[in-house]
């Protein structure tokens, strides 16, 4: 079994997503060995849009160095627009509304991470792990096929169906819970004539929503995303043929382009499917051991993953690079971050009730009250508000550490500001303002775009 030779402290971090690299990036500047292991055989740089919103989130991005050059690759936004069978529309949301204050593709954001991190981590792709030992001096680690290695601490940063949760804190079921809604979204010809720039167009029917939205990198392209409400059907996210069924059954009979959008996923080599569950952990951390993002507290959609999963990354590091003692930085850590996160999670909850209501009488009060502008704007200013609950530590070394080097050992000080091809992800604050039930199941930034599946 193999060991570093070097002094620092060794990190095997589990996902080289947003949460993965982000926390690469910093645990190596503070003077961290840092190993990054991925389950698939190359970065994942498919998806659609992810946001950032709120002092929070924006403090979390400069700090890491990164925020100019997302600034540089932003979309604009993703507008909204939801039709009748005849194609007329019922209700628009403007671009701000899905994609906050800041929005760029997944995949752009993951690729940013990553170059960003590379002088701070090693990253090994098409691999995972398969065990794990904490014997409490290191944590003894198995791969599916490098060495075993010997590494101080291990971070699962591998998302909602999280490989390490199940291997050092238990089995998926005791953790994550189905919500009561299925999402699947994949790749199509753009016959519908999509622009880029107009985001998505989408069908309700009682439990149902059927969308299409621009593919911002292929014109001649769009994504389609389908959601619907339904009990868990089992081991479905792994059998594509099954998967395909549930979607032709769930959807049949609904006029618009939705016949043409189904026989489209019949030439889908690949179709993200997932139930739209969330993840709690009643701790984020056995030994050793911890979690950090999705695989710690997650949504499938509508919980504030991606902004979450840097402020996470942020925290955890900072901690331990201030801290020898990893129980008592892993304890400040949970203790800083549960609140906020768990807060941000709540979305994840109105994400299906939000956009697919299961009455017409849903679907109507829905529609009427986010036609009204003074509504709709009260919904984003919360969402705002809602990311800027924590007072976030400022961990950075009293010495600037220079961009292109990860040796530095410096010691953080701690002052703290007052205060938020993959498939897509949908972000969506927890707290909206009080109104008919249907308006209050909304997440205030519904987006159509659910994280995906990640299981270094």
């Amino acid at each position: 079994m193999s060991r570093s030779t070097r002094t620092g402290r060794t990190v095997l971090i589990s996902g080289a997503g947003i949460a993965g690299s982000a926390l690469a990036h910093w645990l190596g500047r503070y003077g961290f060995e840092v190993t990054v292991v991925e389950v698939a055989p190359a970065l994942r740089e498919g998806g659609q849009a992810v946001d950032f919103r709120g002092d929070t989130h924006f403090t979390v991005l400069e700090r890491t160095g990164v925020l100019d050059r997302l600034r540089a690759v932003g979309t604009g936004g993703s507008p909204m627009r939801f039709v009748d069978e005849g194609g007329s529309e019922l209700l628009h949301l403007p671009a701000e509304f899905a994609g906050g204050d800041l929005e760029v593709l997944r995949g752009d954001l993951v690729r940013v991470l990553y170059e960003h991190s590379l002088p701070c981590a090693a990253y090994r792709f098409g691999d995972s792990i398969t065990s794990l030992t904490d014997t409490g001096d290191e944590v003894r680690v198995t791969f599916r096929h490098a060495e075993p290695a010997a590494y101080d601490l291990v971070i699962g940063a591998d998302g909602l169906h999280s490989n390490v949760r199940r291997l050092a804190f238990g089995p998926e079921e005791r953790y994550v819970r189905h919500l009561g809604y299925y999402a699947a979204t994949w790749s199509l010809p753009n016959h519908l004539g999509l622009v880029f720039g107009e985001g998505s167009v989408g069908l309700n029917a009682p439990g149902r929503l059927a969308s299409a939205g621009t593919d911002h990198r292929h014109p001649g392209r769009a994504r389609a995303f389908f959601l619907f409400a339904a009990p868990e059907p089992g081991h479905a996210r792994q059998d594509l043929h099954r998967q395909k069924a549930l979607l032709a059954e769930a959807f049949a009979g609904l006029g618009w382009e939705v016949p043409r959008l189904l026989r489209s996923l019949e030439d889908a080599p690949e179709v993200y499917f997932d139930s739209i569950s969330r993840a709690d952990v009643d701790s984020w951390s056995a030994g050793r051991i911890a979690l950090v993002g999705d695989a710690a507290c997650g949504a499938t959609i509508g919980g504030m993953g991606t902004g979450t999963g840097m402020v996470a990354a942020h925290v955890l590091a900072g901690e331990l690079a201030a801290d020898p003692d990893h129980r008592a930085a892993f304890a400040r850590y949970e203790r800083l971050l549960r609140p906020y996160a768990e807060r941000c999670q709540k979305g994840g909850d109105r994400t299906g009730p939000f956009l697919a209501p299961r009455t017409p009488w849903g679907l109507r009060t829905r529609n009427a009250l986010l036609g009204r502008p003074r509504i709709l704007h009260r919904m984003m200013e919360e969402g705002r508000r809602a990311t800027n609950t924590m007072a976030l530590p400022d961990y950075r070394p009293a010495a600037p550490v220079p961009p292109t080097t990860c040796t530095t050992s410096a010691t953080p000080t701690m002052s703290v500001m007052p205060m938020a091809p993959m498939a897509p992800t949908m972000s969506a604050t927890p707290d909206t303002p009080a109104m008919p039930d249907a308006a209050r199941a909304a997440p205030a930034t519904p987006a159509m775009r659910p994280s995906g599946p990640r299981s270094a």
